[in-house]
């Protein structure tokens, strides 16, 4: 008698494989951000921390274009891709640096209201980040860079941003993105000022907490700067400056010596 032996779809190897996508969903989720960290450490050619002062080369320039490219161009700590996934919290406290609140709701819903001062601009900047970020959609980002920037800030498309979102929906964990269980919250952890020039221009640098849940949850820290310029626009705010995109900035797990090493202040908020 002939037997036909059955085929059971879910067979070991099958289900290691459903089980190990489940498992490694979340940390997929951020791989866009992963893969933005990776890239400018290999773009910078260095696997080991280099200390570089940013404002020493543009401290000399007087005011103008030359004096922001400066700032904006000279580099940052270098430090590798696994700083931004863990690291041991400094056994002292750090310095930081007090962020005001925002004072309204502006153009695609992001927070603003913030003061023409250099606090006020990271701060803007932050809420810009978290509200990309938290949509995780490429035309909700063109849209918030639309409204966000001045003429000349360089393209949508090629904002760092975009392509880190872009990153995460091109991958295999890109069809859980927009599933109800899936969140994303983006919250800054701490800031720096790398340079202003007068008091309408500021390069402004966020760090910010990155956390992912699909079935599990993952983290990353992202640190991400931009030129900001002050506007009159609708009262005063801060948008997004002119200008080739700075120097990577270097992605850190917050609270470590190497974060505080790299230049990065403690984010304070106000109901802190």
């Amino acid at each position: 008698m002939n037997t036909t032996a059955s085929v059971d779809p879910w067979d070991r190897r099958r289900l290691m494989r459903t089980l190990l996508l489940v498992a490694v969903a979340a940390a997929l989720l951020l791989a866009g951000l992963t893969y933005a960290v990776v890239t400018a450490v290999t773009s910078a050619g260095a696997s080991e921390p280099v200390q570089v002062d940013p404002a020493r080369a543009a401290e000399r320039l007087p005011s103008g274009q030359a004096r922001r490219d400066a700032i904006a161009a000279a580099p940052m700590l270098t430090v590798p891709p696994h700083a931004s996934r863990s690291g041991e919290p400094a056994a002292t406290p750090g310095p930081a640096i007090a962020l005001p609140p925002a004072g309204k709701v502006g153009p695609e819903d992001v927070p603003t209201g913030f003061p023409k001062t250099p606090e006020g601009a990271i701060a803007q900047l932050a809420a810009i980040e978290a509200t990309v970020l938290q949509g995780m959609s490429i035309d909700r980002a063109h849209a918030i860079h639309a409204a966000w920037s001045v003429p000349g800030a360089g393209p949508a498309h090629s904002w760092a941003l975009v392509g880190s979102i872009q990153a995460f929906l091109g991958s295999d964990a890109g069809q859980y993105a927009h599933k109800p269980t899936t969140t994303v919250m983006a919250t800054p952890t701490a800031a720096q000022i790398k340079g202003v020039d007068g008091a309408d221009w500021v390069l402004a640098c966020v760090l910010l907490d990155v956390q992912a849940r699909v079935v599990t949850q993952a983290r990353i820290a992202y640190g991400h700067c931009e030129r900001m310029q002050w506007s009159a626009d609708g009262g005063g705010r801060w948008l997004i400056a002119a200008g080739p995109p700075p120097a990577p900035a270097p992605s850190t797990w917050p609270e470590t010596d190497l974060a505080r090493h790299a230049g990065w202040l403690t984010w304070v908020g106000s109901e802190q």
